[in-house]
């Protein structure tokens, strides 16, 4: 009995040695996965770097982070560097305060299940097109207050846009210097659903831009645009599911701007179109739009306007041309005369040898006295 007891007793404590030998192991191999990074603050399953004056994203970020927030920093570039360790069960990923430059190739292949991504209030100037990987799930990209100089946007733009974003269904631009839309978006953008323009500096519409076709809510209020061309007017018109907002814009209420009212009372694709008022001519200032008439878009009357008024102001310009042209006449009277006179005389005396010549040569007589005279 002893010996069995004691035999018993040997095996539980081997298999408790064993039971904590395993818990050691699990805990050094999961504690590296759960540590949180320096100057970083863990929840669950999210990780937050805010305003931490960091110059790059911390490398060890938890493996089982599903949304990561390193905002407010001073991270002027990101690159495949700034995530070596896959992370595939992040879906959220927010950079924005971060003074980011640019955007290198690669940067996002560690991140294969990436949904949402926030680059706002950056200070992009180069995208790299092999920024996202292949095959990739992003569906939400915010871009609004990153670009500042539209010298050089469409042409990061285009680069962005040359990527891999077939799944992506929410882009916002907004509060950017784009000047106009960027061309390239109907092919790559086959599945967006909104895309948000407000308060972009666009001055006008391509043919083609926003021909999306699934597009369902675009944001075009607080912007620079006059007019909506017939073109733009019947593409909106293909795509009767979309909802359009564009208050905000100084729209100019002349003979351009007719088939847009027409299109605005017959369509109810504007989400805000009571709020469309005239910003041109003065005398329609605040007028709405879907309450202007035809017969006060006077375009005729105000092109015969201005050819009055130019006409008139000819007219006042050479009146003045001749009345100076006959106080200089009228200044130099005496000097006239005398310039006349001499001219007069002149015309005489040549007159008279012209005379005098052809008397010679009509009599023969005088002629040989001519010679003789000569000789």
């Amino acid at each position: 009995m002893r010996l069995l007891s004691s035999t018993c007793g040997e095996i539980r404590r081997r298999g408790l040695g064993s039971a904590i030998f395993h818990l050691l192991v699990v805990l050094a191999v999961s504690l590296p996965c759960l540590s949180c990074p320096d100057r970083c603050v863990c929840s669950s399953q999210t990780v937050k770097c805010q305003k931490q004056d960091l110059d790059s994203i911390p490398h060890s970020i938890p493996s089982n982070t599903k949304i990561l927030f390193v905002t407010g920093n001073n991270i002027s570039s990101i690159s495949a560097d700034s995530f070596p360790s896959p992370l595939e069960q992040l879906t959220d990923l927010y950079l924005s305060g971060n003074e980011i430059q640019s955007v290198d190739s690669e940067v996002f292949d560690n991140l294969p299940n990436l949904v949402r991504l926030d680059l706002s209030n950056n200070n992009i100037q180069e995208f790299s097109e092999r920024a996202f990987p292949h095959s990739n799930s992003l569906q939400v990209l915010n871009l609004s207050r990153s670009f500042h100089n539209y010298s050089q946007t469409n042409d990061v733009l285009n680069n962005l846009l040359s990527g891999n974003l077939a799944h992506l269904t929410v882009l916002d631009l907004s509060d950017n210097d784009l000047l106009v839309p960027p061309d390239n978006m109907p092919a790559s953008l086959p599945s967006l659903l909104t895309l948000n323009l407000q308060n972009a500096s666009i001055v006008s519409l391509r043919n083609g831009t926003l021909t999306l076709p699934l597009l369902r809510d675009l944001h075009l209020q607080d912007n620079r645009l006059k007019n909506l061309p017939s073109a733009i007017l019947s593409d909106f018109s293909l795509a009767p599911g979309l909802h359009i907002h564009l208050s905000g814009n100084p729209w100019r209420c002349d003979c351009f701007i007719e088939d847009m009212v027409a299109w605005l009372k017959n369509s109810t694709q504007v989400v805000d179109a009571q709020n469309l008022t005239c910003a041109y001519p003065g005398v329609l200032r605040r007028q709405a739009l879907l309450h202007l008439q035809q017969t006060r878009l006077k375009c005729a009357g105000n092109m015969e306007g201005v050819l009055e008024t130019s006409y008139v102001f000819l007219g006042l310009v050479l009146a003045l041309i001749g009345v100076i042209f006959l106080l200089v006449l009228y200044l130099n009277r005496k000097g006239i005369k005398r310039w006349m006179y001499n001219i007069r005389d002149a015309c005489r005396d040549h007159m008279e040898g012209y005379h005098y010549r052809y008397e010679i040569n009509s009599d023969p007589r005088l002629a040989n006295l001519s010679i003789n005279s000569d000789v």
